[in-house]
């Protein structure tokens, strides 16, 4: 069974959910991809300890500091190539960022191959079902633009700001 619980955020409110012990997603209401792979069948539960964890990591995360933990998180819904890009989102600082080709780069030399396509990684990254949590907001175009993000630009550009990145 699945279980979801709310959190409101400066930015608009939030679907957390989890299998029961851990976080397998956590969308902005409305976003596109919102509840990609949580099961049809699902139940409100605000009280499981995975999701008193989200909120305390979303409280310390929206007033403008790192967290300094991450929820247990279940990646269930990811294929391989998924899951290595998500692992890399989870490598990248709070405060900071990445270029889809600094991902295509990372995960092209770990699998041995001369080159990964970033469009790939792009889209992998798109499909990320923990928001924020695995920071896909840190994501950003080659010369360092703002690019797609499934919660909306201005939103990425919002969090973003909010770990006190200003290049972008």
């Amino acid at each position: 069974m699945d279980y979801i619980a709310h959190y409101n955020s400066p930015l608009g409110s939030i679907t957390m959910a989890s299998e029961g012990t851990s976080l397998i997603g956590l969308w902005f209401d409305g976003q596109k991809n919102f509840a990609e792979g949580l099961a049809p069948e699902h139940e409100e539960r605000p009280d499981l300890p995975v999701f008193e964890q989200t909120r305390r990591w979303l409280d310390i995360y929206f007033a403008g500091k790192d967290p300094g933990f991450t929820p247990p998180i279940v990646m269930r819904t990811a294929s391989d190539f998924r899951r290595k890009v998500w692992e890399q989102l989870l490598t990248i600082p709070f405060g900071h960022t990445l270029t889809y080709g600094d991902i295509a780069r990372r995960i092209a030399a770990e699998c041995g191959l001369p080159s990964m396509s970033a469009q790939a990684v792009g889209g992998a990254v798109g499909h990320n079902p923990v928001s924020l949590i695995i920071p896909c907001h840190r994501v950003v175009g080659a010369n360092g633009s703002l690019t797609g993000y499934a919660g909306g630009v201005e939103r990425k550009a919002r969090l973003l700001q909010n770990e006190g990145v200003s290049r972008f």
